[in-house]
Protein backbone atom coordinates (compact mmCIF):
# COMPACT_ATOMS: atom_id res chain seq x y z
CA UNK A 1 0.00 0.00 0.00
CA UNK A 2 1.40 3.40 -0.97
CA UNK A 3 0.79 5.86 1.84
CA UNK A 4 -2.31 6.62 3.88
CA UNK A 5 -5.73 7.65 2.63
CA UNK A 6 -5.82 11.19 1.16
CA UNK A 7 -7.67 12.74 4.15
CA UNK A 8 -7.88 16.52 4.52
CA UNK A 9 -9.51 16.97 7.94
CA UNK A 10 -11.88 15.53 10.52
CA UNK A 11 -15.50 16.25 9.58
CA UNK A 12 -17.72 15.05 12.43
CA UNK A 13 -18.32 12.57 15.20
CA UNK A 14 -21.62 10.75 15.68
CA UNK A 15 -23.10 10.08 19.09
CA UNK A 16 -26.09 7.86 19.83
CA UNK A 17 -28.30 9.58 22.41
CA UNK A 18 -31.03 8.61 24.85
CA UNK A 19 -32.61 11.96 24.04
CA UNK A 20 -31.34 13.84 21.01
CA UNK A 21 -33.27 16.86 22.33
CA UNK A 22 -31.42 16.90 25.71
CA UNK A 23 -28.09 16.33 23.99
CA UNK A 24 -28.81 19.12 21.51
CA UNK A 25 -29.44 21.49 24.42
CA UNK A 26 -26.21 20.37 26.13
CA UNK A 27 -23.98 20.77 23.07
CA UNK A 28 -25.49 24.19 22.33
CA UNK A 29 -25.57 25.64 25.84
CA UNK A 30 -22.49 24.05 27.37
CA UNK A 31 -20.08 23.67 24.44
CA UNK A 32 -21.31 26.42 22.08
CA UNK A 33 -22.25 24.31 19.05
CA UNK A 34 -24.83 25.56 16.57
CA UNK A 35 -27.54 23.40 15.02
CA UNK A 36 -27.25 23.05 11.26
CA UNK A 37 -29.56 21.55 8.65
CA UNK A 38 -29.37 17.82 8.15
CA UNK A 39 -30.68 15.89 5.17
CA UNK A 40 -34.46 15.65 5.20
CA UNK A 41 -34.28 12.19 3.65
CA UNK A 42 -33.14 10.67 6.96
CA UNK A 43 -35.84 8.44 8.41
CA UNK A 44 -34.59 8.69 12.01
CA UNK A 45 -34.49 11.45 14.61
CA UNK A 46 -31.35 13.36 15.36
CA UNK A 47 -29.60 16.68 15.01
CA UNK A 48 -26.46 18.04 13.41
CA UNK A 49 -24.33 20.68 15.09
CA UNK A 50 -21.22 22.55 14.04
CA UNK A 51 -18.55 24.81 15.53
CA UNK A 52 -14.78 24.96 15.99
CA UNK A 53 -14.29 23.37 12.58
CA UNK A 54 -16.00 20.10 13.55
CA UNK A 55 -19.48 18.65 13.34
CA UNK A 56 -21.33 16.61 15.93
CA UNK A 57 -24.13 14.37 14.67
CA UNK A 58 -26.59 13.36 17.38
CA UNK A 59 -28.51 10.17 16.61
CA UNK A 60 -31.64 9.32 18.58
CA UNK A 61 -31.34 5.79 19.99
CA UNK A 62 -33.98 3.34 18.88
CA UNK A 63 -33.80 1.75 22.36
CA UNK A 64 -32.89 4.53 24.80
CA UNK A 65 -34.05 2.53 27.83
CA UNK A 66 -31.30 -0.07 27.35
CA UNK A 67 -28.46 2.46 26.97
CA UNK A 68 -26.10 2.24 29.95
CA UNK A 69 -25.24 5.40 31.85
CA UNK A 70 -21.65 6.00 32.94
CA UNK A 71 -21.47 7.30 36.47
CA UNK A 72 -17.76 7.79 37.17
CA UNK A 73 -15.58 10.17 35.21
CA UNK A 74 -12.55 8.27 33.95
CA UNK A 75 -9.97 10.29 31.96
CA UNK A 76 -8.82 7.04 30.32
CA UNK A 77 -12.27 6.45 28.81
CA UNK A 78 -13.22 7.36 25.24
CA UNK A 79 -13.64 11.10 24.86
CA UNK A 80 -13.43 14.09 22.60
CA UNK A 81 -11.22 17.00 23.59
CA UNK A 82 -11.58 20.73 23.00
CA UNK A 83 -8.96 23.40 23.59
CA UNK A 84 -9.80 26.63 25.39
CA UNK A 85 -8.32 30.04 26.09
CA UNK A 86 -8.89 30.06 29.87
CA UNK A 87 -9.10 26.93 32.00
CA UNK A 88 -10.15 29.03 35.00
CA UNK A 89 -13.10 30.46 33.07
CA UNK A 90 -14.18 27.00 31.87
CA UNK A 91 -13.94 25.59 35.40
CA UNK A 92 -16.02 28.47 36.78
CA UNK A 93 -18.70 27.98 34.11
CA UNK A 94 -18.86 24.24 34.81
CA UNK A 95 -19.33 24.99 38.52
CA UNK A 96 -21.99 27.62 37.75
CA UNK A 97 -23.84 25.12 35.51
CA UNK A 98 -23.67 22.41 38.19
CA UNK A 99 -21.76 20.01 35.94
CA UNK A 100 -19.62 17.44 37.77
CA UNK A 101 -16.03 17.30 36.52
CA UNK A 102 -12.57 16.20 37.50
CA UNK A 103 -9.34 18.10 36.94
CA UNK A 104 -5.99 16.64 35.92
CA UNK A 105 -2.59 18.11 35.09
CA UNK A 106 -0.07 16.42 32.82
CA UNK A 107 3.61 17.44 32.88
CA UNK A 108 6.02 16.68 30.08
CA UNK A 109 9.51 18.18 30.03
CA UNK A 110 8.48 21.19 32.12
CA UNK A 111 5.35 21.84 30.02
CA UNK A 112 2.06 21.60 31.92
CA UNK A 113 -1.28 20.72 30.37
CA UNK A 114 -4.44 21.26 32.41
CA UNK A 115 -7.46 19.07 31.71
CA UNK A 116 -11.10 19.08 32.81
CA UNK A 117 -13.24 15.99 32.19
CA UNK A 118 -17.05 15.75 32.36
CA UNK A 119 -19.92 13.84 30.77
CA UNK A 120 -22.62 14.81 28.32
CA UNK A 121 -26.22 13.71 29.15
CA UNK A 122 -25.51 10.20 27.82
CA UNK A 123 -22.23 9.68 29.64
CA UNK A 124 -19.95 10.41 26.68
CA UNK A 125 -16.87 12.12 28.09
CA UNK A 126 -15.76 15.60 27.14
CA UNK A 127 -12.30 16.99 27.87
CA UNK A 128 -11.44 20.67 27.90
CA UNK A 129 -7.72 21.39 27.95
CA UNK A 130 -4.89 23.72 27.10
CA UNK A 131 -3.22 20.88 25.17
CA UNK A 132 -1.76 23.32 22.68
CA UNK A 133 0.90 24.00 25.35
CA UNK A 134 2.38 20.61 24.47
CA UNK A 135 4.34 20.56 21.21
CA UNK A 136 3.40 18.00 18.56
CA UNK A 137 6.55 15.94 18.01
CA UNK A 138 6.28 13.20 15.37
CA UNK A 139 7.82 9.83 16.16
CA UNK A 140 8.45 9.07 12.48
CA UNK A 141 8.50 10.94 9.19
CA UNK A 142 9.02 14.60 8.54
CA UNK A 143 7.64 17.20 11.00
CA UNK A 144 6.29 19.14 8.01
CA UNK A 145 3.92 16.23 7.27
CA UNK A 146 1.92 16.92 10.45
CA UNK A 147 -0.59 19.73 10.17
CA UNK A 148 -0.73 21.95 13.23
CA UNK A 149 -4.05 22.73 14.84
CA UNK A 150 -5.85 25.70 13.34
CA UNK A 151 -5.37 27.68 16.55
CA UNK A 152 -1.58 27.48 16.19
CA UNK A 153 -1.84 28.35 12.51
CA UNK A 154 -4.15 31.26 13.34
CA UNK A 155 -1.74 32.46 16.04
CA UNK A 156 1.19 32.31 13.60
CA UNK A 157 -0.85 34.28 11.04
CA UNK A 158 -1.77 36.90 13.67
CA UNK A 159 1.88 37.27 14.65
CA UNK A 160 2.91 37.67 10.99
CA UNK A 161 0.18 40.30 10.47
CA UNK A 162 1.28 42.17 13.60
CA UNK A 163 4.91 42.08 12.49
CA UNK A 164 3.95 43.39 9.04
CA UNK A 165 1.87 46.18 10.60
CA UNK A 166 4.75 47.11 12.92
CA UNK A 167 7.17 47.24 9.99
CA UNK A 168 4.75 49.41 8.01
CA UNK A 169 4.31 51.73 11.00
CA UNK A 170 8.10 51.98 11.44
CA UNK A 171 8.55 52.77 7.74
CA UNK A 172 5.83 55.41 7.97
CA UNK A 173 7.55 57.03 10.98
CA UNK A 174 10.91 57.00 9.18
CA UNK A 175 9.35 58.65 6.11
CA UNK A 176 7.63 61.25 8.31
CA UNK A 177 10.87 61.91 10.15
CA UNK A 178 12.94 62.25 6.99
CA UNK A 179 10.38 64.29 4.99
CA UNK A 180 11.13 67.64 6.68
CA UNK A 181 14.84 67.15 6.02
CA UNK A 182 14.31 66.97 2.25
CA UNK A 183 12.03 69.97 1.94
Amino acid sequence: MEGPLPITSMNHISLVCRSAEKSLEFYQNVLGFYPIRRPGSFDFDGAWLFNYGIGIHLLQSENPEIMSKKMSINPKDQHISFQCESMAMVEKKLKDMGIDYIQRTVEEGGVYVDQLFFHDPDGFMIEICNCDNLPVIPLTGEPSQIQACSRITTLKNKIQIQQTQQQQQQQKLIVQHLSPLHV
